[in-house]
């Protein structure tokens, strides 16, 4: 009798046992659920942290592409082709044209707003001093300084270029730490991979308007008379190089050049007008101001 009772409290006892268990995963089930319900998922980023994180996607990759792009000229000025252009003309357009493309990012990034993100903010203001920096140093450079050392010139432009790396920590890095900057950048059609401009976004810029570069004889054509100088023209000029008269007449969208019944009309900066074995003219800078020419021999 008492083994029966005994087994009787020993399947009671099971019993209890099995029942809390069951209660006890059924609570933990409750509570895991109760967990993912209550989770406050990331809310989606605003369209003004979009279009900010777009913006810095677009200017950076545009000066990756200045970095990619000034790397190659620089390689092409220290071996230029022997049936294309000198290494002096292809500094005069490099050193024209490169410091003009940084300051159109500065430009971009100086139009930014406040994304809202401190530490995004940080890393623009990072962004502008770096630019205006490097803005400042190629205010110095002439497309002049190609006849004097187009290499050497050339090289100190490009190191300068090369410097404009992202400050740290980078875009991605903030992305690791903020949710809202990475899904910013998800939905930003900019940050896609192989992105590009759209046609009518990509189109070039207008003419500059800011001053020329100064000329090294000012507008004394006379300093020409022996055919080395660089003068300053700002409508037409006739000047005489090593017995050569050449009329100059310059436009906004291009420099004439007729000399004994020939003419020549260049359009660019970098452009050389060759008289014989004896005198080319290269167009250094131009814009709706004029243009400096430099005289010298082939």
């Amino acid at each position: 009798m008492f083994k029966r009772v005994g087994a009787a409290v020993v399947a009671a006892g099971l019993v209890l046992v099995v029942s809390g268990c069951g209660g006890g995963a059924e609570g933990k089930a409750d509570a895991s659920g109760k967990g993912s319900a209550d989770a406050t998922p990331t809310r989606p980023p605003s369209k003004k942290l979009v279009e900010w994180v777009g913006g810095m996607c677009e200017s950076t990759a545009e000066l990756k592409a200045v970095r990619k792009d000034s790397a190659a000229q620089l390689k092409e000025i220290r071996n230029p082709d022997k049936t294309g252009p000198s290494a002096e003309v292809l500094a005069v357009g490099y050193l024209s044209g490169t410091p003009t493309a940084v300051e159109d990012v500065e430009r971009d990034m100086g139009e930014f707003g406040s994304s809202d993100v401190p530490r995004a903010d940080s890393l623009l203001e990072a962004w502008r001093k770096k630019l205006k920096r490097v803005v400042s140093e190629l205010d110095d450079v002439s497309p002049g300084d190609a006849f004097d050392d187009a290499e050497g010139s050339a090289e100190d432009v490009d190191g300068r270029v090369q410097s404009l790396t992202s400050p740290e920590p980078d875009l991605p890095a903030l992305m690791k730490k903020d949710p809202q900057l990475k899904a910013a950048h998800k939905r930003a059609k900019q940050c896609a991979p192989g992105w590009k401009p759209d046609p009518e976004e990509d189109a070039p810029a207008p003419a500059s308007t800011g001053p020329l570069p100064k000329a090294a004889d000012g507008k004394k054509t006379g300093a020409c008379t022996d055919g080395e100088c660089e003068i300053l023209v700002t409508s037409t000029e006739d000047v005489t190089a090593k017995g050569i008269s050449v009329h100059v007449s310059v436009s906004d969208e291009s420099v004439t050049f007729s000399s004994g019944g020939t003419i020549m009309q260049l359009g660019g900066v970098g452009g050389v007008a060759s008289f014989g074995d004896e005198l080319a003219v290269t167009v250094v800078a131009h814009n709706k101001d004029g243009a400096v020419l430099k005289f010298a021999a082939p």
